[in-house]
């Protein structure tokens, strides 16, 4: 059996452990290979030679950097089909969805290659009489990311490209899993020229997470996960003196006005809720009809589209929607379209007697696209983050009625409005307290240049990821003030620089 291992100072690294865990094709339910689970004597190796390249890393001209980067941007277009099918392979999502993940990834490496543009300073002449006052940031050593198995390329791309860019050394801790996609990353950027030791993957479990949040020598993390988790790395994380941001967990809701359009919403919300087969924290997992008639409305645009749904093996081009990750995320989503079915849900559709027919397939991690009409905010099915294909949909009278249910849940990471009016989307994008807002769209995940975030329990930190928002977080400031005089008298006041 295949064992997939570490990626520390520019080539593969056994480590030091005797503990491996199977890797799965959800597809098929089988196991084809096996990841090394690194200990914390595996990080300080890779922390080691982080530390040690970044003083010339750091000293690089981003100019530099950034061509490094760009470089490993070419290598990704002309190898996409590659890293796709390993996502696929080992996570179950679409061959066509991992590209698009893929992409997404793609677009902050784009964007990290302004690295000059990005790292500017201010400078400001005459502060004082002969005095001039400048402002620099500067890279903070070794950084960590903590990944997620839903999307094990967009997410570190999310992260290491910009931390890259700004002068840092990195270490990535990716979910185990589906860990090939990250040994792929770590060979593409060697080949691209980027030092050996810059950039590290130590594969592992909690023991390399908890290694991580302890070492003295990784200095800022960012992490993306479920909230409890998010919530232990960021405490963790700065009671250890580290800057941390962790991104948790997530309950899209969107709204479906009186005057919108259908069809269109129903469209929508197909991708937005069923694509990935609803594992993304950006996944509409509710559905708020407003005023009388329009939940009808778009239960009835929903339920054939949902019961049409193509569930099959990712690699199979007329799959539009794959597999779960894990036998037992299968059976916690099953559990949960239980509940709601207890708890009094109309189950307009019903994705737990799905069996899946191909032949090589019958073991894999299957459920059905589910809709639950009638779902109430007592429910586990609306109050939990099922991370599964489970849309749920609850029904309010008033467009204030639905402003008030967004508002009273936990997690506040991303919502849309489905709508014809101006005036009522102009509102809700001003006044929800939510994070990332659509307006007819319902992934609002923000450009690379922009930044990823929500908002309450969705993050936990000052900073959101990638774009201007992750150069502040991967950097700090230092402002320098200069004076060259021809004679100077000793000051025994405060200075004052007027």
């Amino acid at each position: 059996m295949k064992t997939i291992s570490h990626y520390i100072d520019g080539k593969s690294f056994t480590g030091t452990s005797e503990r491996n865990q199977p890797v799965f094709n959800p597809a098929t339910g089988q196991s084809t290979s096996q990841v090394t689970l690194g200990t914390a004597q595996d990080l300080d190796t890779a922390v080691a030679a982080a530390k040690r390249e970044f003083p010339a890393w750091s000293n690089m001209p981003a100019l530099r950097r950034a061509r490094i980067l760009d470089r490993f941007k070419n290598i990704l277009w002309e190898r996409m089909d590659e890293l796709a099918e390993a996502i696929t392979t080992e996570h179950g999502k679409t061959f066509d969805d991992a590209k698009g993940e893929v992409t997404r990834g793609l677009e902050v490496v784009e964007f990290a290659t302004a690295a000059p543009t990005l790292l500017k300073g201010d400078f400001s002449e005459n502060v004082g009489t002969g005095v001039d006052s400048y402002n620099t940031r500067q890279a903070l050593g070794v950084v960590a990311g903590i990944t997620p198995f839903n999307f094990p390329a967009m997410v570190p791309m999310w992260m290491f490209p910009v931390a890259l860019a700004c002068g840092n050394t990195f270490i990535l801790k990716p979910s185990e899993r589906d860990p090939s996609a990250s040994l792929l990353i770590a060979q593409w950027l060697t080949e691209a020229g980027l030092p050996d030791g810059v950039f590290n993957v130590v594969q592992g479990d909690k023991e390399v997470v908890d290694a991580i949040l302890e070492h003295p020598d990784v200095k800022a993390i960012s992490f993306v996960g479920s909230t409890p988790i998010a919530k232990h790395i960021y405490i963790t994380g700065i009671t250890n003196g580290k800057r941390v941001q962790a991104l948790g967990g997530a309950k899209n809701h969107a709204i479906i006005m009186p005057d919108a359009d259908m069809d269109m919403a129903a469209n929508a919300i197909m991708g937005a809720a069923y694509g990935s087969a609803g594992e993304r924290c950006m996944a509409i997992s509710v559905v708020v009809p407003v005023g009388k008639g329009t939940g009808d409305k778009i239960v009835a645009a929903l339920k054939p589209k949902v019961e049409a749904l193509q569930v099959g093996p990712g690699l199979d081009s007329e799959s539009e929607m794959g597999p779960l990750v894990t036998k037992q995320h299968q059976e916690k989503v099953l559990s949960y379209i239980d509940e709601g079915e207890a708890a009094g849900a109309n189950l307009v559709v019903d994705g737990r007697g799905f069996k899946q027919t191909k032949q090589g397939y019958e073991d894999g991690y299957y459920v059905g696209g589910t809709l639950l009409d009638n779902v109430t905010s007592d429910m586990s099915v609306y109050r939990d983050e099922i991370f599964g294909p489970v849309l749920s949909v609850v029904r309010k009278d008033t467009f204030a009625d639905a402003v008030d249910l967004i508002h009273s849940h936990e997690y506040a990471n991303g919502t849309a409005i489905f709508t014809r009016d101006g005036d009522a989307a102009r509102n809700f994008a001003q006044n929800i307290e939510v994070g990332m807002v659509g307006v007819n769209v319902p992934i609002p995940v923000p450009m690379a240049f922009h930044s990823f975030g929500g908002w309450k329990a969705s993050i936990f930190g000052d900073h959101a990821m990638h774009g201007a928002e992750g150069v502040r977080f991967y950097t700090r400031i230092k402002t320098t003030t200069t004076r060259w005089p021809t004679a100077l008298d000793a000051e025994f006041k405060m200075p004052t620089l007027g």
